[in-house]
C-alpha cells in the first residue's frame, strides 16, 4: 500500500483530546524538534517502570466501540495499546500509515474503488486464539445493528456504505461498497477507526451466557452490543474483568482506579515486532499543571510529562536534572464551538457576520506569541498549517480570511443594525431580516453576550480565554468565562439540533474543549457536515456537505482546498491557536522520539531504558 500523501486527519469517534502529555506545536528556542531522532539510542535495557503524567481528565470507558453519548476523548488513550485499529496511523514522526503496527498485511482497492480486499496478518489474540476475518465480521455485525450508538459513526460511511462482506478465507475480508471512494480518505479516515475484536471471547449477551454467533442476527447483535457497552462503563472492573484481558495489542491492563490512575504490563503473546521492553507503564493523574511541574522538579518517579508553557523557563533546569525535552506539531485544530441552537444565543451565531466579527476580534498572532511563547499553530482555519502543511491552502498559509481587525468587526456590526459600545454592551438597534438589520430571531436591545465554557487545569488556557474576552470587548461583545474539569464539561455538552435544542444538554452557548485531533486526512467529515458525530453545535450547510463529500469520493487536491477555504470563511467553529504541550522525558528513556503525532507520541512499546 502506498504511503499516505502529506498528513491526514482521521475522524476518530472521540475527538476531544489525546493524552495530556501529548506532544504538540513545533516552536523555537531551547526545545528540540520532536520529529528529529534522538541521539545515540544505546543498548536496550530490558525491564523497568515508566510513569507518565495525565493532566485534567481521565478515561471512563473501556469497550473500544465507544457509545455516541460518551464524548470523552481520553478513552482512546486507555484502549489503543490494547486493541489497535485495523489501520494504524503514524510511523514515527511521519504522517503516514504504519504498516508494521497495523493489523492488515495488504489493502487493495479495485472495481473503480468500490471494492476493498483486506488481507489480515497471521497474528494471535493474547489467549493464543488466531485473529481471523471472523473478528472483522463480528465488529461489522455489531456496528451494522448499532451504528447510531457508535461515537465514530458518520452517517453514510462504515458500516452504512457496505453492500456486502465476504470472507473467502480466515485471513481475507472483501468489502463491496455502495460508492466509489478516494482511497486516501477511506483508508485514513474510515478504516483507521475500526479495531478488531475477539469474537470467540466477546460474542455473548450476558456474563453467564455462552459465546456463540449471536452477532449474526440483528437482535443478537443488539444484545451483544448492549452487554459489552454496559460492561465497558464499569470502571471498577476494567482491570479485573476477564473480557478486557483478551487483547491483540502490545499491552494488557494491570490496574485501573476510578481517579484516573492505571497501569499496563506487556502482552507477552503480542504478535507484532515492536514488543515492549519495559516491565510496566503507569499513567498517573494530576488535577492541574502545578502539581505536575512540582513532581518533575522534585526528581521523583515521574518519567514522562507535558511541560506547561507557562513554565517554559524550567526547561534548562529540567535538562540538568536528567530530562530531555521535545515538541512536535499536532494534527488537529483548537476552536470555540458555537451552539447554533441555543435558545438565546443560537440566533446570534447563526448569523455569519456575527461569527466573522467575533473572529476578527481574536488576536491569534498575539495569543500564539504571548500566551504560548510561539509554541502553537496559528489557528487560521480548519487545517493546522504546522502539522499538516501539505493540506494547508494558500489562504490558510497567508493567515486565513480573518486577521485581527477590531475596525472590521465594528463595521460589520454597524452595517447590520447594531449599536456598538466598545467596552460596554453592543445591542441590536434594528431588528429584522433585511440586509441592514440584525437578523432572524434577534430581538431589539438584545446584547452580544455569550457564556464560554472551557476545560480547566491549564494556566495557558485560562490566559488564552482571558485574552479573547478582553479583545472581544473592543466591539462591545461580552464573553462570560467558566472553566470546568474536562470530564464535567463533556458530560453537559450534548449534540444540538433544531429538534433537540430544548434539552438541558443543549443549554450551553460556546465551548472550548482544548482541541480536536485529526488523523491523516483532514477533510472535516464528522466535524462540519450535517449530523456529523462530532458536530455538537449543530452546524448545517448543504454547500459544506457537498464540498466534504467531494473530498471523500474524488481524489482532486483542488477539491480539498475548495472545502478548506470554504470552511475557513464560513466559521462552523471559531478558529483559535492550537497550543503546544512540550514533552519532558528522562534522558535515559529512549525510543520516545521521533514522536508519533497521531497517538500523542505515546507508543509505549517503543520505549526502553539504556544502561
Amino acid at each position: 500500500m502506498r504511503a499516505v500523501r502529506g498528513t491526514r486527519a482521521a475522524v476518530l469517534g472521540v475527538v476531544l483530546a489525546m493524552a495530556a502529555a501529548a506532544c504538540t506545536g513545533g516552536g523555537h528556542g531551547p526545545i528540540a524538534d520532536g520529529q528529529s531522532a534522538s541521539s545515540s539510542q544505546g543498548p536496550v535495557k530490558k525491564g523497568g517502570t515508566v510513569t507518565v503524567a495525565e493532566v485534567g481528565a481521565s478515561p471512563d470507558f473501556i469497550f473500544p466501540l465507544v457509545p455516541a453519548t460518551n464524548q470523552n476523548g481520553y478513552n482512546v488513550n486507555l484502549t489503543q495499546g490494547l486493541w489497535p485499529y485495523l489501520v494504524y496511523a503514524g510511523d514515527g514522526a511521519a504522517s503516514e500509515v504504519n504498516k508494521e503496527k497495523s493489523l492488515f498485511s495488504s489493502l487493495d482497492y479495485s472495481n473503480g474503488n468500490r471494492r476493498i480486499t483486506i488481507r489480515l496478518k497471521d497474528w494471535n489474540w493474547s489467549d493464543g486464539k488466531p485473529i481471523t476475518s471472523r473478528d472483522f465480521t463480528f465488529v461489522y455485525n455489531l456496528l451494522k445493528a448499532n451504528a447510531t450508538n457508535w461515537a465514530a459513526h458518520i452517517a453514510g460511511l462504515f458500516p452504512d456504505d457496505v453492500s456486502e462482506v465476504a470472507t473467502p478465507d480466515a485471513h481475507t475480508v472483501v468489502l463491496d461498497l455502495t460508492k466509489a471512494y478516494n482511497p486516501d480518505f477511506y483508508t485514513d479516515d474510515v478504516l483507521s477507526t475500526i479495531p478488531l475484536l475477539p469474537q470467540h471471547a466477546w460474542d455473548k449477551t450476558s456474563d453467564a451466557g455462552p459465546v456463540g454467533d449471536n452477532d449474526t442476527t440483528t437482535a443478537g447483535a443488539k444484545a451483544v452490543y448492549s452487554f459489552l457497552q454496559g460492561r465497558g462503563a464499569k470502571m471498577a472492573g476494567f482491570a479485573s474483568d476477564p473480557l478486557w484481558q483478551v487483547v491483540d495489542g502490545p499491552w494488557k491492563l494491570a490496574e485501573f482506579r476510578t481517579n484516573g490512575y492505571y497501569s499496563y504490563v506487556p502482552n507477552t503473546a503480542y504478535s507484532g515486532s515492536a514488543k515492549p521492553a519495559i516491565d510496566k507503564l503507569v499513567v498517573s493523574p494530576f488535577t492541574s499543571d502545578t502539581p505536575e511541574i512540582n513532581a518533575l522538579r522534585s526528581g521523583g518517579s515521574l518519567d514522562v510529562a507535558g511541560l506547561p508553557l507557562n513554565d517554559i523557563k524550567q526547561a534548562e533546569a529540567l535538562r540538568s536534572s536528567g530530562y530531555s525535552i521535545a515538541s512536535v506539531p499536532i494534527p488537529g485544530v483548537s476552536d470555540i464551538m458555537p451552539n447554533f441552537y441555543n435558545t438565546s444565543t443560537g440566533p446570534l451565531v447563526r448569523q455569519l457576520y456575527i461569527r466573522q466579527a467575533i473572529e476578527y476580534l481574536i488576536d491569534r498572532q498575539q495569543i500564539a506569541a504571548k500566551v504560548y511563547n510561539g509554541y502553537a499553530d496559528p489557528g487560521n482555519g480548519p487545517v493546522p498549517v504546522k502539522a499538516q502543511g501539505s493540506w494547508a491552502s494558500a489562504l490558510e498559509k497567508a493567515g486565513g480570511p480573518y486577521p485581527y481587525s477590531p475596525d472590521k468587526a465594528k463595521a460589520l456590526l454597524l452595517a447590520h443594525g447594531w449599536k456598538v459600545a466598545p467596552g460596554g454592551a453592543s445591542t441590536c438597534q434594528h431588528p429584522g431580516t433585511g440586509p441592514s438589520q440584525c437578523g432572524a430571531g434577534i430581538t431589539a436591545g438584545q446584547p452580544l453576550t455569550f457564556k464560554l465554557l472551557y476545560s480547566s487545569g491549564r494556566t495557558t488556557t485560562d490566559e488564552q480565554n482571558a485574552a479573547i474576552k478582553s479583545s472581544e470587548a473592543a466591539a462591545g461583545i461580552t464573553f462570560d468565562l467558566k472553566a470546568e474539569p474536562f470530564n464535567t464539561l463533556i458530560a453537559q455538552i450534548g449534540t444540538c439540533t433544531a429538534a433537540s435544542h430544548p434539552a438541558a444538554s443543549c443549554g450551553w452557548q460556546l465551548v472550548n474543549f482544548g482541541y480536536s485531533p485529526y488523523a491523516l486526512y483532514p477533510n472535516g467529515a464528522g466535524f462540519f457536515d450535517t449530523g456529523g458525530s462530532n458536530n455538537s453545535g449543530g452546524y448545517s450547510d448543504p454547500t459544506m456537505d457537498r464540498l466534504i463529500q467531494a473530498t471523500e469520493y474524488g481524489s482532486s487536491t483542488q477539491a480539498f482546498f475548495d472545502y478548506e477555504d470554504y470552511a475557513a470563511r464560513q466559521l462552523p467553529w471559531l478558529w483559535v491557536p492550537l497550543r503546544s504541550s512540550i514533552l519532558v522525558y528522562r534522558t535515559k528513556l529512549r525510543g520516545v522520539v521521533p514522536l508519533n503525532p497521531f497517538t500523542g507520541g505515546l507508543n509505549y512499546e517503543d520505549w526502553y531504558y539504556t544502561s
